[in-house]
């Protein structure tokens, strides 16, 4: 049961076993028994360390299952659960390139603070803030909660932003930074998901940060709990070359012992590199032996000897579920348009991996137990050829202008454009850049997924899966967007597959423009593309083409939503047909652009519109 109080003149949420205890002598025994409980008094004075205001017991273990209490009806996590995930006390989990940390608390002590107004002291500057959180409702799933906190600077200003926690049991497992299998009921665990959530809202750019105020708009039988925040650090000093966005988690394998060496075609150069790993919607780490990149010279052979990277000066490591790992810069110049083989060695047995699904190009990998070939100059080792791209998320280069992202489905993703020639629009749209003195030679970043949807998610964001579509465009934003490597501007080509699924006009254009919105909160240009016609495709009827239609009449009109617009449709559709592109674009089944088409995309673009 939920009972409110006041103490210290701060409303002090305290959950009850039986629910038959006085507020005050709860919020009186609770200070005198829990440290964290006796700053309460100091929270409105001066910021104390979030660890210090923990005032609620999320994880239960074996030995006192009756320390626990999360959602003041006796459920929990558990301990076991969080342990074979990688998310071990005091255990640091990179999510979305935040540095966010599992506290430290052992099994049934404080972990967690309900938001309540605290003031939480936090230094530094960064690209926005960071939150892992979650939300409860009395004793069974409930809805998201909400609440506007305050961010003060150490100038003497501030800004606010709302905060807001999914579910632990009911929030969407699209969005999760982990799943766990079990509840940790009163009477022993059942098998039920809960979730535990990264949630990133703006700051002010360039002004140090000196705390932060959270929350204080529960209602009485809800409460937003806050386990970690840390502000996201600028990418100063490095630019973003390539990058493949997560489509789902695959069954693979097994595979004992192997080595993946993984072709990557990158857009900047530079004189020092490090690539991203994540571990996106997996249940259970993975392990990393050892790792290197090199120059491709053919197939699966390098150009040179491969070389080692290295992970906060460990050749190895191990990736937590839902977690990311960047290597540690190598000073490896990487030129510009340069193919690289970023070879993996997994010394353990895996199962399922993330991927991303379709890679217009191919990778190899070795037999079971040939152990770590990382190595390796030649392609003697890699037997076996691979059609997807496990765990490797990005390739980042020293130096540069900054990356522009491009977020869209197959059709940017490549499919139906000559395999192996690096003719996606956004390959030929890195050349572009690459041979121009007018705007800056950004690093083009490709983050489109086959089949991808702007609304609806086709992956379901849990476990391993047939369908490797991803989640919707909007609950990949975060991931795929806005933390990537320098992004200075993202371009947003997709709503076909929504329009030939029966998703209506009236809503893909507020899901764009309120992308958009976030876009701009975090200082990003935002730029949309119309959405080219489909007609001859079998379900790319009269009535998909009205909604396509109306999507792109609401894209030109813009309205201030867009920074600026891309008119694709225009690029290749046939004159005499509108609802179809011009044969000499069409990649053979009139949804997909062949080569000519992807040129057209290409060189439709005002690159002036990309500052």
């Amino acid at each position: 049961m939920l009972r409110t109080s006041r103490l210290g003149g701060v409303r002090h949420r305290r959950w009850t076993a039986a629910g038959v205890v006085a507020a005050g002598a709860v919020c009186a025994i609770a200070a005198a028994n829990t440290p964290a409980l006796a700053d309460t008094a100091q929270r409105g004075r001066e910021p104390l360390p979030l660890e210090r205001l923990f005032d609620n017991t999320a994880v239960r273990g074996d030995t006192h299952p009756g320390d626990a209490d999360f959602d003041g009806a006796g459920n929990a996590l558990s301990a076991k659960d969080l342990d074979a995930a990688g998310w071990s006390p005091g255990h640091a989990l990179a999510i979305d390139r935040s540095p966010l940390r599992w506290p430290r608390s052992a099994a049934g002590q404080p972990d967690n603070v309900r938001a309540a107004g605290q003031v939480v002291r936090l230094r530094g500057s960064g690209e926005a803030l960071s939150f892992l959180v979650a939300g409860t409702t009395e004793g069974e799933p409930g809805q998201d909660v909400s609440g506007s906190g305050t961010v003060r600077y150490r100038d003497g200003s501030r800004s606010t932003y709302r905060l807001t926690a999914p579910d632990w049991r009911r929030g969407p497992l699209t969005t999760k930074a982990v799943g766990l299998p079990h509840l940790a009921a009163p009477g022993g665990q059942r098998a039920e998901t809960t979730r535990l959530y990264a949630v990133t809202v703006p700051v002010a750019r360039g002004r140090e940060v000196d705390s932060v105020v959270l929350p204080d708009e529960a209602e009485r039988e809800t409460a937003l709990h806050v386990f970690s925040m840390a502000l996201r650090g600028p990418t100063n000093g490095w630019t973003g070359s390539w990058a493949a966005s997560p489509s789902g988690y695959a069954a693979v394998g097994p595979w004992t012992d192997r080595t993946l060496r993984l072709v990557v075609h990158g857009s900047a150069g530079g004189p020092r590199t490090r690539i991203r790993l994540e571990n996106t919607f997996a249940p259970r780490p993975v392990r990393i032996g050892h790792a290197s990149v090199a120059l491709q010279e053919r197939g699966a052979a390098a150009a040179g000897r491969p070389r080692a990277l290295t992970f906060d000066g460990r050749p190895g490591a191990e990736l937590p579920a839902g977690a990311q790992q960047f290597s540690d810069p190598l000073g490896f110049r990487v030129p510009e348009g340069a193919d690289l083989l970023v070879s993996i060695h997994l010394p353990g047995t895996v199962r399922a991996l993330p991927v991303h699904s379709y890679i217009d190009s191919v990778s190899y990998l070795t037999a079971d137990g040939a152990g770590d070939r990382t190595g390796d100059r030649g392609a003697g080792a890699y037997s076996a050829k691979l059609d997807s791209w496990p765990l490797l998320t990005g390739v980042d280069v020293g130096d540069g202008a900054g990356s522009v992202v491009t977020l869209g489905d197959s059709i940017t993703d490549g499919e139906r454009s000559t395999p192996g020639t690096n003719g996606r629009w956004p390959d030929l749209l890195g050349r572009r850049l690459r041979g121009q003195q007018s705007v800056p030679k950004f690093g083009v970043l490709n983050e489109g997924i086959s089949g991808n949807q702007v609304v609806n998610d086709r992956y379901p964001g849990d476990n391993t899966s047939k369908i490797l579509s991803g989640v919707s465009a909007g609950h990949r934003l975060e991931r795929d967007v806005l933390a990537q490597t320098s992004a200075r501007t993202v371009v947003v080509f997709e709503g076909v597959n929504d329009i030939r699924a029966g998703t209506t006009a009236a809503q893909v254009i507020p899901a764009l423009r309120a992308m958009a919105a976030r876009a701009h909160e975090r200082g990003m240009r935002f730029v949309a593309a119309t959405i080219a016609p489909c007609g001859g495709f079998h379900d790319c009827t009269p009535a998909a083409d009205a909604e396509r239609t109306a999507i792109n009449r609401d894209i030109r009109a813009n309205g201030g939503a867009y920074d600026a617009v891309l008119d694709f449709d225009a690029a290749i559709r046939d004159p005499r047909q509108p609802d179809r592109m011009l044969p000499a674009f069409d990649g053979g089944d009139h949804l997909h652009p062949n080569d000519a088409g992807m040129r057209a995309f290409a060189d439709a673009i005002d690159l002036r519109k990309l500052i």
